[in-house]
């Protein structure tokens, strides 16, 4: 459970997740989050009633894009030193998990926590061979580039609202994970990665693990999001008068 006076709200970006959804939020309000925001980015099934009356909060954003959907659970979100976490909703993702991630921030241990579904246990399947390999990649630039151990672009994370503002967090597709590491150790925040198990999908198609084209151009925009970054974030800010 959720340490008591700790106000958590979990973010789901979601994206035709009728079949899972109602028992991922009720499994993530059981661990005494203050709220659960699904973000409904497009769906053309009932994700959006469905989540609703499993008591979320929903939140539409028609405009396709993973970080967009993501960044309009944000914008939703309450300000301050609030928690947020941030979660798939396809049922992959353990919500047992959540008081884990969030209680290093409660004590002051950490500023940016993100579970590692590579040091964790999986269900056989639960996660491509390319996955497997992303996450490898990501972590040894990371480390090289930052000197920061992450092992995975878990969508399972936290971090306190104010932080994640004052990240200027911009990317709207695949690349919004990998971007949110790459500015929080470049930021000099403390990070912390956890292990933490996954499943497979509970429901619902995969738009990028499950299909080709999608995955290719997946790791395209991560690949083309950590160039990018990379070189922006070397360069100091510039002055103002």
């Amino acid at each position: 459970m959720i340490p008591a006076g700790t106000r958590v709200t979990v973010i789901i970006p979601c994206l035709n997740e009728e079949a899972p959804i109602a028992q991922v939020v009720r499994d993530v309000l059981a661990q005494g989050v203050a709220e659960v925001i699904v973000v409904d980015n497009g769906s053309t099934d009932r994700t959006a009633e469905v989540a609703a009356a499993a008591g979320a909060r929903v939140v539409g954003q028609p405009r396709r894009g993973y970080g967009r959907a993501c960044a309009a659970g944000v914008a939703a979100a309450p300000g301050g030193d609030q928690i947020l976490c941030f979660m798939d909703g396809d049922g992959s993702d353990v919500p047992d998990f959540l008081p884990q991630l969030v209680a290093p921030l409660a004590r002051g241990e950490a500023d940016f926590v993100i579970g590692s579904r590579l040091r964790g246990r999986r269900e056989p399947g639960s996660l491509t061979p390319q996955q497997l390999l992303a996450g490898r990649i990501a972590g040894l630039l990371l480390r090289r580039s930052y000197g920061v151990a992450f092992t995975d672009m878990s969508p399972l994370r936290a971090i306190r609202a104010d932080r994640l503002r004052a990240l200027g967090m911009r990317e709207e597709t695949f690349g919004w994970n990998l971007e949110m590491q790459m500015r929080a150790a470049a930021g000099g925040l403390r990070c912390l990665e956890i292990p933490v198990d996954h499943r497979c999908r509970r429901g619902g198609e995969s738009k990028v693990s499950g299909q080709l084209v999608a995955g290719l151009r997946a790791a395209w925009k991560i690949t083309a999001t950590f160039l990018r970054l990379a070189v922006q974030l070397r360069q100091p800010p510039r002055a103002t008068r």
